[in-house]
Order: C-alpha cells, then structure tokens, then sequence
C-alpha cells in the first residue's frame, strides 16, 4: 500500500494534477518535480478529481501502471 499523501497546499494540488495530465504516463515527471510517488499520486488524483475524471486519467496513462500500453475495447457489431 502506498504511503499516505502529505500534506499539500491547494496550490500544490493543482500543480501536481496539471503535471499529472501533460504526462503519459506521469509518474516520473511527478516525482521528479513534486516528490510524490505512483501510490501518493494515485490516491491524491482519486481523492481531488471526479470520478469521471479520474477514469479518464487512468484510461489515459494505462491504468495507472508505468509504461502499460492503452487497452482499447474490441468494437461491438
């Protein structure tokens, strides 16, 4: 389980969740930016974004897993 998130400033949060959406995936551009791991960023992106949002934003980095392909879902007829 991850560590929990330390405490941020709202005005972290949201450098952190900007640096989390220019990224695919984001996690080492995090870290190495904010100090905040793949679990601390997890958690604070499911705890700060919908969850709409926050489905997107695993779809869009694979899951939420480091260097996963995109799944796309086979095409109904």
């Amino acid at each position: 389980m991850a560590k929990p998130i330390p405490r941020l400033s709202p005005d972290q949060i949201q450098r952190i969740i900007a640096t989390a959406w220019d990224d695919t995936p984001p996690f080492n551009a995090v870290l190495m930016q904010h100090g905040i791991s793949q679990g601390e960023l997890v958690q604070l992106l499911k705890r700060e974004l919908t969850p709409n949002a926050f489905k997107l934003w695993r779809a869009r980095t694979g899951g939420g897993k480091p260097n996963a392909p995109m799944k796309r879902k086979p095409r109904g007829k």
